[in-house]
């Protein structure tokens, strides 16, 4: 019996939650060492535009990290919930189409550092295939369609600001 078949779409959609968890709890872990350690190498080796973007960024606390990653959790579970006990998949797509390109920006941070980053371990083994196996059985079951995939992408972008307001909310609750 292979159970990754016998899986419900309904397990697969709330696998989700476990994924994004996992992918982000690397990061919470290492964010803030990693940092420290390798800021000086980073801003050497970025282009100028970037460099003061990076600075504010490089300010951050795995304590702040995890409190923009608790806002993102808290806006993920009502969506999945939908996905999976309802069928009502279109945000729920989006958040995950847009968890997929996000492999792709770890991948090309630590090709471009040619060093580890934060969060592309998880990335290669977590996200990439469990986002792969989530699109493959939702259009194959027909619950989605790739024209909605390609849709979902510039909604999935609402979730930047997100992200960004769970950061700057970060830097002034956690200490």
């Amino acid at each position: 019996m292979n159970l990754i078949h016998e899986m419900t779409t309904s397990t697969l959609v709330w696998l989700f939650i476990v994924a994004f968890m996992l992918h982000d709890l690397e990061e919470i872990i290492w964010v803030e060492v990693w940092i420290k350690k390798n800021r000086n190498h980073v801003i050497r080796v970025v282009p100028t535009r970037l460099k003061k973007q990076l600075e504010k960024m490089f300010n951050i606390t795995s304590g702040q990290f995890a409190f923009a990653v608790l806002l993102e959790f808290i806006i993920f579970i009502p969506f999945t919930f939908l996905a999976a006990e309802q069928g009502k998949f279109f945000i729920f797509l989006s958040f995950n189409t847009l968890f997929l390109i996000h492999v792709f920006t770890h991948v090309g941070q630590s090709i471009y550092l040619k060093m580890y980053t934060p969060g592309v371990v998880s990335a290669v083994i977590i996200t990439l295939p469990y986002s792969l196996y989530l699109f493959y059985r939702l259009i194959s079951e027909g619950l989605v369609t790739w024209g909605e995939v390609l849709l979902s992408i510039p909604v999935g972008l609402m979730l930047l600001p997100i992200v960004l307001l769970g950061h700057e909310l970060g830097r002034r609750f956690v200490k």
